[in-house]
Formats: structure tokens, C-alpha cells, sequence
């Protein structure tokens, strides 16, 4: 008998690295994907097949239910194996019984976007394995892979919320968010996918007294969940960039990118990589893709 589990993926709207240090972070569920099917089989082994939003298969092993328990790490060559070990194994420790009690399985991971687009491929397998185990998944998310969790929130949830850790607990409230200009927001890819773990790291590395760009973040994220006009969400974004190209010792990418562009865009995330958001008066979607981008998404395409 199969199983299967799905969870959301994400697009961090406000509070980017902030976040880790208590910032409301406002973000995104997607409409887009990833699911996990589960059947039992035998030999106490465990078959993964990870396929691609285009049906290709991207990551394919096979991993005995002896290396998930003693954590066992190979080469540098099976990084990615070695991550999905790390997972189980902590996932194991949570709830032994889908080893102690099991023979083993098949088990299929499938995209429904990209996975180079960077909308959550390992939160929303993360939020899928403790579906499937009936685990907390923030707890799983602290043991392997850390980070804030505001993306398991979105993976959990089909409509925006408002993210914070209080006393490095997950707090997350949904919240409505309809504003008349949403037909004035686009997402653009930027080509080149961004490591969340390695940008987590560097900002951890050379923050200095957050305190008070907490509460400046804090004030602009209230300020654009609750604009009417798509000025004031415009200028609120440009603060946000501000703000954190100041902390993060970085030109915005609007800077670096788009000088000349008639609105306003804003980093989404990790900075360098992934999506961007996009408001302006005119559709933009010629601006972006003479430039060589070409996946441009309005809102009501990418946002559930």
C-alpha cells in the first residue's frame, strides 16, 4: 500500500537572515511542490528515487536500514547521501519504528517546480519525512539540517503567515494578505541557485548588535503586510534592502542588477541567487527577459 505526503514551498518575503535572531518574517507558501510516496518492500534496504519537475531523476540510491542507524558517511562524492542519511538517522532517533518495525521500502520524492528554483526542495522532504514518521518536523529540522523553519511553516500552511521564534520556538500566525496591487507583483529567477546553509553562515559570522535593525525590520514587515497602495508596499520593500544590503555589508541586487529598472525589486531569501520579487507600474516581463531572464511569474502563478 502506498503512502503519500505533500508539503508547500516557500518564498521568504521579509525578514531574510533577521529571522534566525527573533525578526518577523512575512512569506509565502507556493504552489509548487514536492511530494513523497512510501512503499514497503524487503531486505531491510531502503530504495530513493528523487525526480525533477521535469521527470528526470536527479538523485537515485539505495541506503541499508544499518547506515541510517550508525549514521554511516561516505565519500564526498555522495554529499547529497550523506545529508539524506543525516536526516534519517535523526529522524530514527525521533521514532525508531519505521526501521525496528519495517523490512524496508521504495520511497519516491517528485518536484513540482524546478529544483535549481530554490523554493525548498530539502524543507518541504524535511516537512514530508515527519508527516510520514509523525514527527515534529521544526525538532527534525534543529537536529540535521537548521536553520529558522519559517520554510516548514510555509510547507505546513496555504496561506501567508507572519514567522518569529520566541525563546527559539517557532511562532507562526496566518494572516490575510489581498491587497488591490497583487497583479503588480512578479517573481523573476536569477539564474543561479543560492545555498541558504552557507549564507546562514556567513551572516551568523559578521552580525554585529541586531537589536535595532530587529525592530526597523519588524516595523517595515508591518508596514507591508497592511499597505493599500503599491507605493507604500514599493517603498517599505526599498527599506527592507536598505536595511539589510547595511547589516549583510552587500549592494542590493537592484543595484548590482537592475539600476535602471522602473520599480522596485527586492532579494527574496537568501541574497545572489533564487527569486526575486518585482513590483511595478508595467508588466515586466520583457524588461527581465531581454536580460537573459526568462522565468518571470506573477503573483496569483506562484503564490497559493
Amino acid at each position: 500500500m502506498k503512502q503519500t505526503f505533500y508539503s508547500n514551498g516557500k518564498l521568504l518575503i521579509t525578514g531574510e537572515y533577521v529571522v534566525l535572531d527573533g525578526a518577523k518574517a512575512f512569506a509565502l507558501p507556493t504552489k509548487f511542490g514536492q511530494n513523497l510516496t512510501i512503499e514497503k518492500t524487503e531486505n531491510e534496504l531502503i530504495h530513493w528515487k528523487s525526480i525533477d519537475a521535469d521527470g528526470s531523476i536527479w538523485f537515485e540510491t539505495t541506503i541499508p536500514f544499518s547506515s541510517i542507524v550508525k549514521k554511516e558517511r561516505f565519500d564526498e562524492t555522495h554529499n547529497i547521501k550523506n545529508t539524506l542519511i543525516e536526516i534519517l538517522h535523526e529522524a530514527y532517533l525521533m521514532n525508531a519504528d519505521f526501521i525496528t518495525n519495517s523490512q524496508g521500502y521504495s520511497i519516491q520524492t517528485e518536484l513540482t517546480f524546478p529544483k535549481f528554483w530554490g523554493l525548498g526542495t530539502s524543507s518541504t522532504l524535511i516537512n514530508n519525512i515527519a508527516q510520514w514518521l509523525q514527527i515534529d518536523a521544526f525538532d527534525l529540522l534543529r537536529r540535521s539540517f537548521g536553520g529558522s523553519g519559517y520554510d516548514l511553516a510555509c510547507a505546513q500552511n496555504d496561506s501567508p503567515i507572519l514567522y518569529q521564534l520566541v525563546n527559539e520556538q517557532p511562532v507562526v500566525e496566518s494572516i490575510a494578505f489581498q491587497p488591490s496591487f497583487l497583479d503588480k507583483i512578479h517573481f523573476v529567477y536569477l539564474n543561479r541557485k543560492q545555498s541558504s546553509k552557507s549564507a546562514i553562515a556567513s551572516y551568523l559570522n559578521q552580525r554585529g548588535n541586531i537589536d535595532k535593525t530587529i525592530q526597523k525590520i519588524d516595523r517595515i514587515t508591518n508596514t507591508i503586510i497592511h499597505a493599500t497602495e503599491p507605493k507604500e508596499f514599493a517603498l517599505a520593500l526599498q527599506q527592507h534592502e536598505i536595511e539589510m544590503s547595511s547589516v549583510l555589508e552587500l549592494q542590493t541586487v537592484q543595484e548590482v542588477l537592475f539600476s535602471d529598472f522602473k520599480g522596485i525589486v527586492k532579494s527574496l531569501g537568501a541574497w545572489g541567487g533564487d527569486f526575486v520579487m518585482v513590483i511595478s507600474k508595467e508588466n515586466p516581463t520583457d524588461y527581465f527577459k531581454e536580460r537573459g531572464f526568462t522565468v518571470v511569474l506573477p503573483y496569483n502563478e506562484m503564490i497559493l
